[in-house]
């Protein structure tokens, strides 16, 4: 049995997907929201105790959780019920020193068998484009010439769902890049191409995307992003072996997941 926090999520809800056509029994852990075919349970990570129940007879978690969630109280949690494989969804921004390293410590510090996932930007935060583009056909976003290689969420769903699964992942951390850094302009044009239609791009300061992303993310978490964005160190361009390395093919590329999830912005 596997237990799959943040599972309606965008990496969340490939991986269910991932893990029950492989014939695995998962349970899909949530706030609210639930998942079609698969046993659920509503938790919130910031009340571990709400987690325990769906840990019963369990033996591999993946973990996703937010900066408010106290991890070594849930890690604990999860030892106490018998997991023994923890996978756990950190950011490459950890490895740059963007990012406390204070979740992973969490898991590598006391769990038997652990696996840290550091993707950097994903594909589908472009969806908080979704928006402007359906009304007016407009994307906005800061540094639209600064080009970093972001992932596809499947991509991470498929290397979490092989480490979950397999052996030979533990004490791994894998960097998590898509296969060529892209620009923000350049995701537009890309969107534009799936939709058949043109997409203007206006590029914001950083003062107004910074105001914009206060609406939905911490402080600390919007400066070290737009750090990131504007000021990518050189590893953060790179772009990572490791998605091939784990699924032994190629990352998918922006264009691919903007075919695939164009009717988002149509």
């Amino acid at each position: 049995m596997i237990v799959v926090t943040g599972a309606t999520g965008n990496v969340g809800r490939p991986l269910v997907q991932a893990l029950t056509d492989a014939g695995e029994q998962v349970i899909a852990v949530s706030r609210t929201n639930t998942v079609p075919g698969v046993r659920q349970h509503h938790a919130d990570l910031r009340q571990p105790e709400t987690l325990r129940p769906a840990l019963d007879g369990a033996s591999a978690l993946f973990l996703l959780a937010g900066p408010e969630v106290e991890l070594t109280e849930v890690v604990e949690t999860a030892l106490d019920a018998g997991i023994r494989r923890i996978v756990l969804l950190s950011s490459q921004g950890v490895l740059t020193g963007r990012h406390p390293a204070a979740a992973e410590t969490a898991v590598t510090a006391v769990s038997p068998e652990w696996t840290l996932l550091r993707p950097g930007g994903f594909h589908s935060n472009t969806f908080a484009w979704a928006e402007t583009i359906r009304t007016r056909r407009v994307a906005a976003a800061p540094f639209a010439d600064i080009a970093l290689p972001t992932v596809d969420p499947a991509d991470i769903a498929e290397v979490a769902a092989a480490a979950l699964t397999r052996p030979g992942h533990h004490g791994q951390a894998y960097v998590l890049t898509g296969p060529e850094p892209i620009t923000p302009r350049q995701q537009a044009a890309a969107l534009a191409d799936a939709l058949g239609e043109p997409v203007a791009f206006q590029e914001q300061t950083r003062a107004e995307a910074r105001a914009q992303m206060l609406g939905y993310m911490p402080e600390p978490v919007v400066e070290a992003t737009l750090d990131i964005l504007g000021t990518p160190l050189p590893a953060e361009q790179e772009v990572s072996a490791d998605i091939e390395r784990v699924l032994g093919r190629p990352p998918r590329g922006f264009a691919g997941w903007a075919a695939r999830n164009f009717t988002a912005f149509k």
